[in-house]
C-alpha cells in the first residue's frame, strides 16, 4: 500500500489505540528504533513543546529516538496514564511520569548533566494520525515546574 492510499484509510478508536501502543513498546519496553519508526508516517514530526527538540522526517527521527530519547531515560521510570480521549484520526494522552534525573536526557533538560534529583511532571501527548500510521506527536509539559524540583528556579 503506497502512502497516499494509506492516508486514506480510517482507523477505528480501538485500532488507532493499539497502533499508539506499538509506538510506545518500541520507545519505552522494547527500545527499538526502527519498530518505533514503522509505525509513523515517512514525514512524521515529533515536537516536545516546551524545549523544541524531536525531529521530522524518518531520518531526522531515527537520529532522535536512537541517539537522543531512547537511551536518556532512567531506569526508574514511571508512567501512570491519567486520561485518554479518542477522536477521529487523533489520539490524547495524559500521563503522570516520575523518574530519577540519573542521565543526561538532552531532548527534555538540553545541555544539563544528571542531578540525580526526583522528577514527577504531568505530561500531554496530542498524536495525530495520517491513515494507518502516525502523522505527528506534539508533547506538553510544564517545564518550570521541572526546573523548581531541581533547583534551579526559584519562585
Amino acid at each position: 500500500m503506497t502512502e497516499q492510499e494509506a492516508g486514506k484509510v480510517i482507523l477505528s478508536p480501538q485500532q488507532l489505540e493499539r497502533l499508539w501502543g506499538e509506538h510506545l513498546k518500541g520507545e519505552f519496553e522494547t527500545k527499538d528504533v526502527e519498530a518505533t519508526l514503522a509505525t509513523m508516517v515517512d514525514d512524521a514530526y515529533v515536537n516536545h513543546m516546551p524545549v523544541n527538540t524531536g525531529g521530522r522526517g524518518k531520518d531526522a527521527l531515527r537520529r532522535f529516538y536512537r541517539d537522543d530519547f531512547i537511551p536518556s531515560w532512567p531506569e526508574d521510570l514511571k508512567m501512570t496514564p491519567v486520561n485518554r480521549v479518542v477522536g477521529e484520526g487523533q489520539l490524547v494522552d495524559e500521563l503522570h511520569l516520575t523518574f530519577t534525573h540519573s542521565k543526561s536526557m538532552p531532548w527534555f533538560l538540553p545541555n544539563m548533566p544528571p542531578t540525580q534529583k526526583k522528577i514527577a511532571l504531568d505530561v500531554v501527548v496530542v498524536v495525530q494520525f495520517r491513515g494507518d500510521k502516525l502523522a505527528c506527536e506534539r508533547i506538553y509539559w510544564d517545564h518550570a515546574a521541572v526546573l523548581r524540583q531541581l533547583a534551579l528556579l526559584k519562585v
